[in-house]
């Protein structure tokens, strides 16, 4: 019998099937692609306006693909969107704050 594997070698076309969701309960950002959690982006209160991006997780499978990515720039953008401030603890945080400067406004 053959298994067909699922290659995960680079997020999909299809941006229906990847979602970013504020799990404020849990702060964090949680990716979605379909209906599997594939990874986090860990957050706190800084201080009054502003929000420390604490860690960035993806699962084993799903990593070295570009999954952490679309996660950042997704939390960044709803940051943008909500008037936050960010404070970059998470070091992929920052590595991807220094490949794409268009984010670097955001920076408390």
């Amino acid at each position: 019998m053959r298994h067909n594997k699922v290659d995960h070698s680079n997020p999909p076309a299809v941006a229906s099937s990847v979602r970013i969701e504020d799990n404020a309960v849990h702060s964090r950002f949680d990716l979605f692609v379909g209906d599997d959690l594939i990874g986090i982006l860990g957050y706190r209160d800084a201080d009054d306006d502003s929000v420390a991006f604490m860690h960035t997780v993806v699962k084993e499978e799903f990593g070295d693909r570009g999954w952490a990515g679309v996660l950042v720039r997704g939390a960044l953008n709803t940051a943008r969107d909500r008037g936050w401030r960010i404070v970059p603890i998470c070091t992929y945080v920052r590595r991807y704050l220094a490949r794409n400067p268009e984010y670097l406004d955001l920076v408390a």
